[in-house]
């Protein structure tokens, strides 16, 4: 069940000479995203932790960044183990982590699969396997969930332009536009832990982890992982051209795959990356809804 955010910031009082910039944020519409999830994006942005805490967490994680790098040139590859590293992700996030940033780490991997497969079911004349992944608790994390989400993503870019290549195809825009299977509503997402150990934000929390996760994947998956966040403009582009319409690009600020950055910003540049997933998405459940509007029409006039 879909958790309620946005009461929070619907009901809150506005004082002209005290204004929350929360509620001005929330309330603004100029970038298209899902009410819920930007309440949750801002409920959590708003908490202690990520006021005190990370200040504290991200020189530290950086310096355990650079610190992990030089122990893998003396020692590549000899505490690697994506099976750990995930188990010990779903022991973190079931035990610090907030309800809220787990609400928005789930809720990123079934928006991924579903832009994933909009683009797949849009690019005429190619058929691209797909692995979708649609988390329905934390258990899930233990299937290398993480990682998967990142193969994911470079085998559809890999395996969408070898097909484009081979068949002497391009992306443009579809005779008929299939969005029939975005979701236009609450996703299949139980509730999430809720104890008094559950205080961490999503931001603190990458950042802690992402020096975890460099540790137990070998050099090769964590540059991959780190990489695959400014493929934010490839997904964005495939997906403007079959749109015909630019607009999500505006808010994709990973950029230029070509010229990847270093790995130290990683935790922040996923947070950008969490976001252009949301604004894609919802611009995907819009088009639903025109769609839907428009047969009611098309239906109404041939009475």
């Amino acid at each position: 069940m879909q958790p309620i955010y946005s009461t929070e910031f619907l009901e809150m009082e506005h004082n002209p000479r005290d204004p929350n910039p929360w509620q001005a944020l929330f309330l603004d519409r100029s970038i298209p995203i899902n009410d819920e999830a930007k309440a949750a994006f801002l409920k959590d942005t708003n908490s202690w932790s990520r006021q005190f805490l990370l200040p504290l967490v991200r020189p530290l994680a950086r310096l355990a960044i650079v610190g992990i790098q030089v122990l893998k040139v003396i020692i590549p590859n000899k505490f690697t183990s994506s099976r750990l590293l995930h188990q010990f992700l779903f022991w973190g996030l079931k035990t610090f982590v907030s309800p809220t940033a787990n609400y928005l780490i789930l809720r990123h991997f079934h928006l991924g699969s579903e832009i994933l497969e909009f683009i797949a079911k849009n690019v005429e004349g190619a058929t691209v396997p797909l692995h979708p992944l649609k988390p329905k608790n934390l258990t899930a994390v233990k299937d290398d969930l993480f990682l998967q989400h990142d193969l994911n993503l470079f085998n559809f870019v890999i395996r969408l332009n070898k097909e484009l290549r081979e068949k002497n195809l391009s992306i443009k825009p579809p005779a008929y536009l299939d969005v029939s299977f975005i979701t236009d509503g609450a996703l299949d997402i139980d509730e999430m832990p809720a104890r008094w150990t559950n205080f961490l934000d999503l931001q603190s929390a990458i950042e802690i982890f992402t020096p975890v996760y460099q540790l137990f994947l070998t050099d090769s998956d964590f540059w991959r992982a780190t990489n695959s966040l400014q493929l934010d403009e490839t997904i964005g582009i495939y997906a403007a051209t079959i749109l015909q319409s630019p607009y999500q690009m505006f808010v994709v600020n990973n950029k230029h795959p070509l010229v990847p950055m270093i790995t130290l910003s990683a935790a922040y540049r996923l947070m950008l990356h969490g976001l252009a997933t949301e604004t894609l998405h919802a611009i995907l459940v819009q088009k639903k809804k025109e769609a839907a509007a428009k047969a009611s029409e098309e239906i109404l006039s041939s009475r």
